[in-house]
């Protein structure tokens, strides 16, 4: 499918998600719970995501720091940041191409190690959300047989990250795995595509394994994912008319993996849609369960957009 085909294929995906979302939520009891935000509640949200960012510039500059030593949090944070925000602002992708090819050299990198280490990001943050909701999902009590599906669900995806968590360890038993499937990427006629990938991803997980600088990676991945659990119950304890607050822990994984899905820049729908089930699914009605979702979603993109045009900013004038 070539790149119009996946946008139409998410705009598609977002208008039907956003469908979903909305189709049955009483307009006058949506707009009566999101009156009731305590605002300076709702002011600990920002404050929980930067936090969050933080730690997850400082993780990504330790991955970057074998090809550049001397890169600073101020310079990594403005590529990772601004990133962010084109990715809010537009289809493809274009912050991670933009993060990999435009700020190389910014950080003063070439663009194969910075595309691993995105890789290696991406991999370390779906390990983090794969084991948050399964814990999630063992954790609240959803009742009859949905509880026995849910903590049967949560064994699986408990099972499936710590599978992956254990393969970041001891990369090289990924060697076989990443050469077959250069090999069946070379018989599609995309081999020197797979290899670009696949070969500075081996390299990188295989340097930062000998280093000894996964756990160090693993363990800034935590608190990554904790503040962002944080903000969404900032969220939470922002809306009075809320009364299962605690559904943030399972929202924020649940509306996080549906991002993977394809939609529009800044996840319009499927985010939503997925947020909503999950807060729907601890025990909250669904009017105020949307206002949860679409504020927390405006939070998200709020921050992280004006944020990262800012140090767009910089980067702009710094290149000057």
């Amino acid at each position: 499918m070539n790149r119009w085909g996946q946008l139409a294929l998410g705009l598609a995906l977002a208008a039907l998600f956003g469908w979903l979302t909305l189709r049955m939520v009483d307009g006058a009891a949506l707009a009566q719970a999101a009156r009731g935000v305590d605002l300076v509640a709702l002011a600990l949200a920002p404050g929980m995501l930067a936090l969050g960012y933080a730690c997850r510039v400082q993780r990504w500059r330790r991955m970057l720091r074998a090809q550049n030593p001397g890169l600073g949090f101020a310079r990594a944070g403005v590529a990772f940041v601004g990133s962010i925000a084109v990715n809010n602002l537009a289809p493809f992708r274009l912050g991670d191409v933009l993060r990999c090819f435009g700020f190389a050299r910014w950080l003063g990198v070439a663009p194969g190690p910075v595309i691993a280490s995105v890789l290696v990001e991406r991999l370390l943050d779906m390990i983090a959300l794969l084991l948050a909701l399964a814990l999630a999902l063992w954790a609240f009590s959803l009742g009859g047989q949905a509880l026995g599906l849910a903590r049967g669900g949560a064994l699986v995806l408990a099972g499936l990250g710590l599978l992956a968590l254990a393969l970041l360890l001891r990369p090289r038993l990924l060697a076989p795995l990443f050469a077959a499937l250069i090999a069946l990427a070379a018989r599609l006629g995309a081999g020197p595509r797979a290899a670009s990938l696949l070969t500075p991803l081996m390299e990188t997980l295989t340097t930062l394994s000998g280093r000894r600088e996964m756990p160090v990676l693993i363990g800034w991945t935590l608190p990554v994912w904790a503040f962002e659990g944080a903000t969404y119950w900032a969220v939470a304890r922002a809306l009075p008319a809320l009364p299962v607050p605690e559904a943030a822990w399972l929202a924020m994984p649940a509306g996080t993996l549906a991002t993977l899905l394809p939609s529009t820049p800044g996840h319009v729908g499927t985010f939503d849609y997925f947020a909503q089930l999950a807060t729907l699914a601890a025990g909250n009605p669904l009017a105020q369960a949307t206002a949860f979702v679409l504020i927390v979603h405006a939070v998200l993109w709020l921050t992280t957009t004006l944020t990262g045009g800012i140090c767009l900013m910089i980067w702009g004038l710094g290149r000057r």
